[in-house]
Order: C-alpha cells, then sequence, then structure tokens
C-alpha cells in the first residue's frame, strides 16, 4: 500500500513556475515508477511526466522543455518543476506511482494548477 499526497499546486501567471511535489508513504518508494498526470475540466485525464525507478525521465511533448521530473527516494517524494507555465497548463495534477512487479497503481488527490493573468 502507498499513500501519496501531493502539494505545491496553486495560481501563477503565464511565463511563470511551479513546483509540485508528492510525498510517499507506506511501502518501498524506491520500488515504484512515479507519474505525473493532469486532467483538465472535461477532458480525459494525460499522463504528463514519467520518472522510472533508476531515474529515466519521459515527458508529453507538450511539457518537454519546459517541466522536469525528479525524484528524491532518501526523502520518499518526487517533484515536478514547471517552468515557462502557459494558460492551456491548467489543470488538477496527479501523483501516480506503479509498481512494474507487482502491477500494483496508486494515485494521490492531485493539485490545482491554474495558470492565468
Amino acid at each position: 500500500q502507498v499513500q501519496l499526497v501531493e502539494s505545491g499546486g496553486g495560481l501563477v501567471q503565464p511565463g511563470g513556475s511551479l513546483r509540485l511535489s508528492c510525498a510517499a508513504s507506506g511501502s518501498i518508494f524506491r520500488a515504484y515508477d512515479m507519474r505525473w498526470y493532469r486532467q483538465a475540466p472535461g477532458k480525459e485525464r494525460d499522463l504528463v511526466a514519467t520518472i522510472t525507478r533508476v531515474g529515466t525521465t519521459n515527458y508529453a511533448d507538450s511539457v518537454k522543455g519546459r517541466f522536469t521530473a525528479s525524484r528524491d527516494n532518501a526523502e520518499n517524494t518526487v517533484y515536478l518543476q514547471m517552468n515557462s507555465l502557459k494558460p492551456d497548463d491548467t489543470a488538477v495534477y496527479f501523483c501516480n506511482a506503479y509498481n512494474p512487479v507487482t502491477r500494483f497503481n496508486y494515485w494521490g488527490q492531485g493539485t490545482q494548477v491554474t495558470v492565468s493573468s
């Protein structure tokens, strides 16, 4: 069992930055690939970024060059640094933990990011 708690969302102007955090507890954090998803109103939940157990990262085309995922296994935390934010980045951002061995999958409650002037 893994519990995930996101934080760091808020209101930011276009071009601004935010850093989201996702704190994990309850299991062996380093055994999980960590993913960030987002869901805008009326739209499906989309994968934004992945950071694997060994630190390999992948990003959606829409955020490449602007978002950076990182993880601190000692602190059981994963981060999403978001720069050059655009109004289209407005969404609820969710943290996800996936264990490739057990195939267990866990979600956080989400944090709202609003990009607006």
